[in-house]
């Protein structure tokens, strides 16, 4: 090998070690960037215990905005009691029973709704089957339990007891009719004809091994419903997201992802980070925009499914509490999905847009986050 294959040899070896040497470092870097940030306690609305419950502070026609705080250092803490020992005892205490008044969220007051059974006249085309005798309902679940679906609507069941109520179907109660709902629409679409098809089909087998009698709709009449549904559904599909990007150098993916889900929110199979809204749904996801074999992130994205988020929830103001806190933390910037800068008057017009549509909805019958509501923005 002569001098000049050497001298060859060693300069790639240098530019290979160089290169492995600064994603290394680039690694490094951001995986201290996270651990800045959410390496020490920082006291904000968003993450103190009950997780989001804390950050949907009321809706937005409250005057008085909550902003995350994230100072707690203890000379704050002790400059904060001083003050508060030096204010007299009678205003002080009727200024804290206005405070906590004007700051109890929404989302503590939210009462669920009670559970609906499983078939709903407004979003399910209804059909009756009554049975030539009264059926038991273990014989009924037999002959339907295999029966979940028609293309990719669902299919539910419910019958009428002999106090002519409707009820789910149990195993030892005596039923005289069986009625069948398929969902008329979800965000796919809107029932079609084939679907519809498969369902009549199925359900004169299943009325011929139960002795029954169904009511078959007219298939023009349910295909008009279903195109109405789906109309309301493609005006009402509304998700809002609100980015943070970094202004500096990349954050560490697998530290960024355990510091939140330390934070509460839940990791789940797909990718996505959840935060709950207390009853076990999600009041909105994190996307840390990264491949499989990404290490790094410059940007997260949070989003809101606004049509399956009730208003009690305070899910908007929730998420940006949530997008602000983060940023502090992490030194980025709120942005829109065309990197825009977001300030205070473009999120407080976004929330007025927010509770329009809210209305909307109420008023269409369909509330958000509704059992309706999640069913066909599914």
């Amino acid at each position: 090998m002569t001098d000049f294959n050497m001298s060859l040899w060693g300069a790639g070896c240098a530019v290979i070690l160089g290169v492995i040497g600064y994603n290394f470092w680039q690694e490094y870097k951001a995986k201290k960037n996270v651990e800045r940030a959410f390496g020490h306690h920082q006291d904000d609305v968003l993450m103190k215990a009950g997780g989001a419950k804390g950050a949907a502070k009321g809706d937005a026609n409250q005057a008085v905005r909550q902003e995350p705080s994230l100072d707690d250092s203890p000379n704050s803490q002790n400059q904060s009691s001083a003050d508060a020992q030096n204010t007299a005892h009678s205003e002080s205490e009727s200024q804290s029973a206005v405070d906590e008044n004007s700051t109890m969220s929404s989302f503590d007051n939210f009462v669920p709704e009670e559970a609906p059974l499983i078939v709903d006249e407004l979003i399910d085309c209804l059909i009756p089957l009554e049975f030539e005798t009264p059926m038991r309902g273990d014989k009924i679940l037999n002959e339907i339990q295999s029966f979940r679906r028609v293309g990719n609507k669902p299919v539910h069941f419910i019958g009428i007891n002999l106090d002519e109520k409707r009820e789910v179907i149990a195993h030892a109660n005596i039923y005289t009719k069986l009625i069948a709902g398929v969902q008329l629409v979800n965000r796919s679409g809107a029932l079609n004809e084939l679907e519809y098809s498969e369902l009549i089909m199925k359900l004169r087998e299943v009325a011929d091994n139960l002795n029954a009698f169904p009511d078959i709709r007219d298939m023009k009449q349910v295909m008009d419903e279903g195109r109405d549904l789906y109309l309301f559904v493609t005006e009402h599909d509304a998700q809002l997201s609100v980015n943070i990007q970094s202004k500096g150098a990349p954050w560490g993916i697998s530290t960024l992802l355990a510091a939140l889900e330390k934070l509460g929110f839940d990791a789940r199979p797909d990718g996505r980070l959840v935060m709950l809204d207390g009853e076990g749904g999600a009041l909105f996801t994190l996307a840390l925009n990264g491949g499989v074999a990404d290490q790094v992130t410059s940007r997260i994205t949070l989003l809101l499914d606004v049509p399956c988020v009730a208003p009690g929830r305070g899910g908007f103001a929730a998420m940006v509490s949530c997008a602000k806190s983060l940023a502090l933390r992490l030194g980025g910037s709120l942005v829109d999905d065309g990197s825009t800068l977001l300030n205070d008057a473009t999120l407080d017009q976004i929330q007025e847009q927010v509770e329009v549509f809210y209305s909307a909805m109420q008023a269409a019958g369909i509330p958000a986050g509704s059992a309706k509501a999640v069913r066909i923005f599914s």
